[in-house]
């Protein structure tokens, strides 16, 4: 993705947890396969881990800052250029766009949906519509998860943004009296839908990337694809349990993940990612 000397968004922030009501992750196996299972959770990460509320976190005091790092100036165009594309969409549209926050912390946060750590991955927080991110986590995604490429790190900031559209239109709320009143296996279909619809919705920017924006280096696509393919709640359990539950999962298979943000990018159209009215989610 050509990036450097472009526009850094200026709707981002530094800090570190120090305080306030959090989760933990157990050690050894099980902490990885939760760690696995979660990245790229969507909205409330302290509700999947340990059911806090979406507003019943404290926000502690974030001071630290973050490096300024080559990755941290990569993210910055990314989030800048997903202004770009959604402050246009929902214009056309008769909205406004009410631009998100990308936080970025080492280790452990503080937010509006609890406290977490690094070991969530990136998240979106609805409480206070910012975007979480440890910058460690791009090392981990190539390394551990074998989803190398700077597209596939734009592609995960992407998912998240499409996790705050999702919050802007309502969907995100709805998803919340869901989850009040429907069992967990109803719930986690529901859940990948809504993960499906982010997948979509970062297509739909990647869209606009290469035939607007016009950033894009060969292979881009393919990188962000590979990563929707790693993350697939069907290939992470097999790799992490060694077998498949359908029943638990809560993003989607590889297969749906690749679908989705395929249809968005050959689309462009937001309008075509309804996930919730699709009857083969494939």
């Amino acid at each position: 993705m050509q990036w450097f000397g472009r526009r850094e968004s200026s709707n981002t922030e530094d800090g570190s947890a120090s305080g306030g009501r959090g989760f933990a992750l157990g050690g050894g196996v099980i902490g990885i396969i939760a760690a696995a299972i979660y990245y790229f959770t969507g909205i409330d990460p302290s509700a999947v881990l340990n059911g806090v509320n979406q507003q019943g976190g404290q926000q502690g005091n974030n001071k630290e800052v973050v490096a300024d790092t080559k990755e941290k100036k990569f993210a910055k165009v990314v989030f800048a250029d997903t202004e770009d594309v959604w402050n246009k969409l929902f214009q056309q549209n008769g909205r406004i766009y009410q631009e998100p926050v990308l936080h970025f912390y080492q280790e452990a946060v503080s937010t509006a949906c609890g406290t977490a750590g690094a070991e969530v991955g990136p998240f979106y927080c609805p409480g206070d519509q910012k975007i979480y991110l440890d910058l460690s986590f791009f090392k981990e995604l190539s390394d551990k998860f074998g989803a190398a490429g700077d597209f596939a790190q734009a592609y995960v900031i992407a998912h998240e943004v499409g996790h705050h559209v999702q919050y802007l239109l309502g969907v995100s709320q709805k998803m919340d009296e869901a989850r009040q009143r429907l069992s967990k296996e109803e719930y986690n279909k529901l859940s990948v839908k809504l993960e499906l619809q982010a997948d979509f919705y970062a297509g739909v920017w990647a869209y606009y990337e290469k035939n607007v924006k016009n950033v894009l280096d060969p292979g881009d696509i393919e990188e962000a694809l590979n990563a929707a393919h790693q993350i697939g709640d069907d290939r992470l359990q097999k790799e992490f349990q060694g077998e498949v539950h359908p029943d638990s999962f809560t993003h989607g298979t590889s297969a749906q993940r690749m679908y989705w943000f395929k249809k968005g990018f050959e689309t462009g159209d937001p309008k075509q990612g309804n996930t919730f009215a699709a009857a083969d989610l494939e």
